[in-house]
C-alpha cells in the first residue's frame, strides 16, 4: 500500500505578505528555504522512492531540497499545479476584499461556489489533483514517496481523503512547509498525519496558512 507524504512548499514573499499566488511563479523565500531544510531532515528516514512535484518554482525547489544526494531528479507532474486565480494573482488580499467585496464574501463563506474571475472553481482543481494523485499511487503502489504541492491542492486531496468535498476547504489548514501523510489504495486514501510543522519549531518567521 503506498504512503504517501503530501508537502506544502515553504514559504515565499508573497505568503508573508498575504499576496495571492496560484499560476505566479514567485520563488521561496530565505525563510522557505530553512522550512524545507528542515522538513528534509525530517523525512529522511522514510527514504521516499520518488519525489513529484508542481510544476512552479517554489515546489520544484521545495522537492529538490528533499532530494537526498544521487537520487532520481523530481518529477514534475502538471496536475499538481497551483489553483488559477485569474484577476486575484498578484494582489494582496485586503486588495482583493476591496475590488471584489461580494465575491470574497462569497468566498470566505461558500469556497465550494467561487470562480475567481479568468481563474479556476475549486471543483476544477480537485479534479485534476486526485487524477494526478491517483497515478502517481498506481505508479508505485507499494512505496513511500514525496509530493510537494499547494495549499489549495494539498486542502482539496486531504478534503477529499477525509470525505468533506471541496465544501470543507476552510476545515483544513495547510501551513507553509508542513507534512501531511496519507495512506492506502489510490482511490481509499487514509489521513495519518495532518498539517504538522513540528520539524519548523524555532525558525524564524512563521507557517502561516495563506
Amino acid at each position: 500500500m503506498p504512503r504517501i507524504l503530501l508537502i506544502r512548499h515553504g514559504q515565499t514573499e508573497w505568503n508573508r505578505r498575504g499576496i495571492f499566488r496560484g499560476r505566479a511563479d514567485v520563488p521561496l523565500s530565505p525563510t522557505g528555504v530553512r522550512q524545507m531544510e528542515a522538513l528534509a531532515a525530517r523525512v529522511a528516514a522514510e527514504r521516499p522512492a520518488r519525489v513529484y512535484t508542481s510544476p512552479l518554482q517554489r515546489a520544484r525547489a521545495s522537492a529538490q531540497i528533499l532530494c537526498p544526494e544521487g537520487a532520481q531528479p523530481p518529477q514534475v507532474v502538471e496536475g499538481l499545479t497551483d489553483m488559477s486565480y485569474g484577476e486575484w494573482e498578484g494582489k494582496p488580499e485586503e486588495t482583493v476584499r476591496d475590488q471584489y467585496p461580494d465575491l470574497y464574501a462569497r468566498w470566505l463563506a461558500e469556497p465550494h461556489q467561487v470562480r475567481p474571475p479568468g481563474g479556476e472553481s475549486l471543483a476544477e482543481v480537485q479534479q485534476r489533483a486526485a487524477a494526478a494523485l491517483r497515478e502517481i499511487s498506481r505508479a508505485l503502489p507499494t512505496a513511500t514517496v514525496a509530493v510537494v504541492a499547494h495549499r489549495v491542492v494539498n486542502k482539496l486531496l486531504l478534503c477529499a481523503a477525509l470525505g468533506l468535498g471541496a465544501e470543507g476547504f476552510w476545515r483544513v489548514r495547510q501551513d507553509t512547509g508542513c507534512l501531511n501523510v496519507l495512506e492506502g489504495e489510490a482511490d481509499r486514501l487514509a489521513v495519518v498525519l495532518l498539517n504538522d510543522t513540528c520539524h519548523l519549531q524555532g525558525l524564524e518567521g512563521d507557517a502561516a496558512d495563506f
